[in-house]
């Protein structure tokens, strides 16, 4: 006997009896605990299956490149010209040093274009692979890290015009750069948890890609990545602007100690603060709606 459950996540199978002719009961789990143990089963396949990946991800790259004389190199040089274009204009308007302006916007803008283009990546990592999804059966979550490894690859290529920068104007890392290897383990956890879930509710509700990038527009204005936070100091705005703001948190962690200053204990623990939410929020999500993504794409 099958009960029908609107495609839940987890199946039980009853063997109560041994003896030939007793039926068997197949039965759609409805608790929360059999959804959690196929979703971590889903993420630890997805471990498991790394080369695979790797090599999709190093695919998407270089198809869409295909034909490219610089390949991923284009966004390198477009980064690098935004940089400096912007970095000897804005360091005019807001009177800053440029010496010490240039190397803050070459990691904010490297830093964040690497989550603008995670969010809007993970809105549609579920859909882009709907022909592999119904094709064949592999687990959701590799399509969520093959969208993550291509971008943290393309992040790769930017860290060369931080590194140019960071040459031409004599910045040094404070000794706080030890606390990088965290961060940047930090970054993909979350990276991975924000895929998971916008894909999921991008491909229930297919309004969810344009409403997430006019989120990220705003927040791109408001978050300190042009302006230096030091600005707001005698404005009143440092508690809303920086302070509860988790895209600053996020972004200090890294940037910080890569501009010589020394390890905040406030940025991280909002960091990791936001990061626990960000991950059991997305747990959850993807628990209660990964048996039902097949039907949605």
């Amino acid at each position: 006997m099958i009960a029908p459950d609107q495609g839940q996540a987890a199946v039980e199978v009853s063997h109560a009896a041994t003896a030939p002719g007793r039926p068997v009961t197949i039965m759609a789990s409805r608790d929360w605990r059999g959804r959690l143990t196929l979703a971590a089963a889903d993420l630890t396949e997805t471990l498991r299956l790394w080369p695979l990946v790797w090599t999709l991800s190093l695919l998407d790259i270089r198809l869409r490149y295909r034909g490219s004389l610089l390949g991923p190199f284009w966004l390198t040089l477009s980064t690098a010209v935004m940089v400096g274009a912007i970095g000897f204009l804005y360091s005019r308007l807001f009177h800053q040093n440029i010496s010490a302006y240039l190397p803050f916007l070459s990691i904010s803008l490297v830093l964040w274009n690497f989550i603008s283009t995670v969010t809007s990546d993970g809105c549609i990592c579920f859909t882009q692979s709907e022909g592999m999804i119904r094709a064949m059966r592999m687990p959701l979550s590799l399509h969520a890290a093959r969208a993550v490894l291509r971008n943290i690859l393309v992040l790769a290529h930017n860290i060369a015009v931080i590194a140019i920068v960071f040459a031409v104007f004599h910045t040094v890392p404070s000794l706080a750069s030890f606390s990088l290897l965290p961060a940047a383990a930090l970054w993909v956890v979350d990276a991975m948890a924000l895929t998971l879930l916008l894909g999921a509710f991008g491909t229930r509700f297919r309004d969810i890609p344009p409403i997430v990038a006019s989120v990220v527009q705003i927040a791109f204005y408001i978050t300190p990545i042009m302006w230096n936070p030091a600005m707001l100091t005698h404005r009143g705005l440092s508690m809303v602007l920086v302070t509860w703001n988790p895209f600053y948190a996020l972004l200090e962690i890294m940037r910080g100690p890569l501009l010589g200053g020394p390890l905040d204990s406030t940025a991280w623990t909002a960091a990791l603060g936001y990061s626990a939410a960000l991950v059991l929020l997305a747990g959850a999500v993807f628990a209660r709606t990964r048996a039902r993504i097949a039907y949605w794409v």
